[in-house]
């Protein structure tokens, strides 16, 4: 499509789809906080608990993209 393969389209889409998708989730869970009036500890709670998951796929893609070396 357009000259590209399934594979750079793929790659693309997981790089700053998901990307994009995961900035929308952080925006959630301020959102989350702000509307229930949480404060400074339970915003920090929210961040923790919801945002744990995001940091998992973050530090994965960190670990494979050093020990492939690319």
């Amino acid at each position: 499509m357009f000259g590209y393969s399934e594979d750079q389209i793929a790659q693309f889409g997981l790089t700053f789809g998901v990307g994009a998708f995961m900035l929308y989730m952080v925006f959630i869970i301020f959102q989350l906080a702000r509307e229930s009036k949480a404060g400074r500890f339970g915003t920090f709670v929210l961040f923790l608990a919801l945002g744990f998951g995001l940091l998992g796929f973050v530090a994965k893609g960190l670990i494979k993209f050093f020990l492939a070396g690319t």
